[in-house]
């Protein structure tokens, strides 16, 4: 079961520091153009720099506390807030008539690391 919360997290790391670096790093009107991100004209600029910087902050609560041995209790609350904000993710799609398909998929890993992490807590 560890190895596999690890390859989970492993993922859902790579995930979504490439996605909160694309974020925080490229211009709005950069992003909103690139196919799949139109929803981006729904958010100002400051809710994008804030959405990355979560998803940044975000893949490095899913490794660091485990992998250095500190306060390992931080993976699960990392997992729950990006689950939380793929939900939104899910939600706007839905509303958009995008496809969920990733965004669920997302969810649903981040999910199984909050219970598998998480139940070690309890």
């Amino acid at each position: 079961m560890n190895i596999a919360l690890w390859i989970a997290q492993g993922i859902l790391a790579v995930v979504f520091v490439s996605a909160g670096i694309m974020k925080v790093t490229q211009p709005k009107a950069t992003l909103e153009v690139r196919p799949g991100m139109g929803y981006m004209t729904e958010l100002s600029v400051l809710q994008l720099k804030l959405i990355g910087s979560a998803e940044l902050l975000g893949s490095l609560g899913l490794i660091l506390p485990w992998w250095v041995g500190r306060l390992p209790v931080l993976t699960p609350i990392a997992a729950a807030a990006l689950l939380v904000l793929m939900i939104g993710a899910t939600m706007t799609h839905l509303r958009r008539k995008e496809p969920i398909a990733f965004t669920t998929i997302l969810g649903v890993l981040t999910l199984v690391v909050v219970i598998g992490r998480g139940r070690l807590f309890v």
